[in-house]
């Protein structure tokens, strides 16, 4: 599978998505409407089967009833044609290529004719003045069906509308015939009806109309944003969501020992140009590259600009050499100068690339091995490719590149705070928000937490990095309900740094948050020295008001002594023993021992990666009164992270309003 077209190529007009001009597309989405709503007459066959049914044996029983040779000749007629709609009704599958004006012209025909030879039968009982029983029968089976058929037939009102005048006219024209009082009475209450129901059946129809139009514009709006969400606004590729997005379904559908090629290239002194020239030229150099890398690939692959000057070539070889030579190729192209506005611009390329599978055996791993080769081409001197080579290392160097630019994160605000839910497994609510850190690279796109986390830990950043998520998470959690508690992980160095409990406290009193609704996350980790100040932290901090929490439990050597010691309110079950590859019932065993542990001290239990609604059941039949994981949510930005909680608001109000 390959990147649809829209992830390769730019908007025509250069111009972003405009929702107005969307619903000013009225044709073709009354067309869709017309086709959802023609399908709804296919829907539930049985249901016309039953109907049929009612109506064949009524007739049968008055022809039997009055022995009357017309009776005999409408009640086979309507055998006919009932059998046939139903035998139409089951085999035409509304989801087929078949046109709709076809499916709703065979429904119509038989509709008709079968509501005009229903009422015709009941009218011919009332003239030929059949047993009284038998009149009632025939009667009521055609007016019940003409009231019923308005409601399943509404998406159609012209069918529906149609088939209540066909049952209905005869019946009128009948007791117009026979004159009696009753029978007057009795015509003019069906003819009274008429217009009743088909009032009722517009409502229907508009009401089913607007909802089928809605949903429609949503689905297609839905959609067109998820493509824009995958396309870079500058150029019309695949952005880095759309990459990963085309690269999972290309190794989805990858044929066996078919090798897959990857080319990241970055362009040298790109900011030159933007600083010297402009961002518009810089611009129009970046939808250059874009064009001659689309022109020089060959057909299907997926070309993505990554970030900032980057991109990635993404495509089907058939060796190591193959993949040499295109790289060769797509590098001399993009060195071919390029003029814009009169000015002539050199370009300089950086590339790194790397064979799938010989150099990775997923899309993460031939990313990380083009990632370094692109690393050590440009340490190298830049304007080369550079082929991985498993013998290249870069960490001690990426160790440095990542501490320089956390630094200067923190100071320019690249960083955000996510925030992933940690829900009651009794009640289904949110009881925390745990705050989890993600940088967003302005260049290199999202930073995954375990390439800076280490480093942050190794060079000491961490302590300030540290102190700004709980800050930054404090204020978004004052704009809770005051039921939703915060979680924090705290990283041993930055509790055994001077100051630390003291940073905390001013962070919350900044916030204004009650020291209460502060939970902080320590792993095992921290008590492996016997440190005072750990000991200060923990305690000065308790004394606050501040919960503690024990994290990853079960990783470690000495967990019941930190449990004993410390007054840990909640203890959190490593991932590992829920949803690891070392699941079994021994790993149940120790999750029921440790609930019934958490019982016994009035501690909440975690359940951390829960993913699946079997392993939601399992742990919570074990005993632990919270989970968190996937199942529930990822970890969603802070105005989302409110949105959760005020949609859950407004469906406790709604069932304790509906009780």
């Amino acid at each position: 599978m390959v990147m649809p077209p829209h992830m390769a190529t730019s908007d025509p007009e250069g111009k972003a998505f405009n929702a107005l001009s969307y619903f000013e597309r009225g044709d073709a989405l009354s067309e869709r409407v017309r086709r959802t709503l023609v399908r709804t007459l296919y829907t539930q066959p049985s249901s016309l089967a039953a109907g049929a049914a009612s109506g064949i044996v009524s007739s049968l029983v008055v022809a039997y009833v009055s022995d009357s040779a017309v009776m005999y000749v409408l009640t086979v007629a309507l055998c006919i044609v009932a059998l046939a709609r139903v035998t139409l009704a089951f085999s035409h599958s509304p989801d087929s290529d078949t046109s709709t004006s076809e499916l709703e012209i065979v429904y119509e025909v038989g509709a008709f004719t079968y509501s005009f030879l229903l009422g015709t039968a009941a009218a011919a009982a009332l003239v030929l003045n059949v047993d009284p029983a038998a009149q009632v029968l025939i009667s009521a089976n055609a007016i019940g069906y003409g009231v019923a058929i308005c409601a399943r037939n509404a998406g159609r009102p012209v069918i529906a509308i149609g088939q209540l005048i066909l049952v209905s006219l005869p019946m009128i024209a009948a007791c117009v015939y026979l004159g009696s009082l009753a029978f007057t009475v009795f015509g003019v209450t069906i003819l009274l009806m008429v217009p009743a129901m088909a009032a009722i059946t517009m409502s229907v129809f508009k009401v089913l109309r607007d909802n089928i139009a809605a949903a429609e514009t949503s689905a297609r709006l839905a959609e067109k944003m998820q493509q824009l969400a995958r396309t870079d606004a500058v150029t019309g590729l695949a952005n880095r969501a759309g990459l990963n997005h085309a690269m999972v379904e290309t190794l989805m559908d990858l044929p066996d020992g078919q090798m897959m090629g990857m080319i990241w290239i970055d362009l040298d002194r790109f900011k030159e140009v933007n600083d010297l020239l402009g961002h518009p030229v810089g611009d129009r150099l970046l939808q250059t590259v874009a064009k001659r890398l689309q022109e020089i690939t060959p057909p299907g692959t997926t070309v993505a600009r990554f970030g900032g000057d980057e991109f990635i070539v993404f495509c089907a070889v058939e060796s190591r050499a193959d993949c040499m030579r295109l790289a060769s190729e797509v590098h001399a192209e993009i060195m071919r100068p390029v003029r814009i506005d009169g000015e002539r611009l050199e370009i300089g390329a950086s590339l790194g690339v790397a064979v799938l599978p010989e150099d990775g055996a997923d899309a993460d791993s031939v990313m990380q091995a083009a990632d370094l080769a692109l690393y050590h081409a440009k340490v190298n001197g830049r304007r080369q490719t550079c082929f991985f080579d498993a013998a290249m290392s870069r960490d001690l160097a990426r160790r440095r590149e990542v501490e320089a630019e956390l630094r200067g994160a923190i100071q320019k605000n690249e960083l955000s705070i996510f925030f992933q839910p940690i829900v009651d497994l009794s009640t289904g609510r949110i009881r925390t928000f745990e705050a989890l850190v993600r940088w967003f690279h302005p260049k290199k796109g999202e930073m995954r937490p375990d390439e800076f986390i280490p480093v942050a830990e190794e060079t000491g950043v961490i302590v300030t990095l540290g102190n700004w998520i709980t800050a930054q998470a404090a204020r978004a959690a004052a704009q809770w309900p005051a039921d939703v508690t915060l979680a924090v992980n705290l990283s041993p160095l930055q509790i055994k740094a001077p100051g630390a409990a003291l940073g905390i406290i001013n962070a919350l009193r900044e916030a204004g948050l009650d020291p209460a609704r502060l939970e902080l996350e320590v792993t095992e980790s921290l008590f492996l020295d016997d440190s005072e100040a750990t000991d200060a932290f923990i305690r000065e901090l308790s004394e606050r008001g501040v919960r503690f929490a024990l994290d990853d439990f079960g990783t470690g050597y000495s967990s019941l002594a930190y449990v004993n010691k410390y007054p840990f309110r909640k203890i959190k079950v490593d991932r590992s023993f829920v949803s690891g590859p070392e699941v079994s019932r021994r790993t149940e065993a120790i999750i029921r021992a440790v609930a019934e542990m958490g019982a016994q001290l009035d501690m909440e239990i975690v359940a951390e990666g829960l993913e699946t609604i079997e392993q939601v059941t399992a742990v919570r039949d074990a005993g632990c009164t919270l989970g968190q994981g996937y199942y529930f949510s990822r970890a969603v930005p802070d105005y989302l992270a409110a949105m959760l909680l005020a949609q859950e608001r407004d469906e406790d109000l709604l069932r304790r309003t509906a009780s």
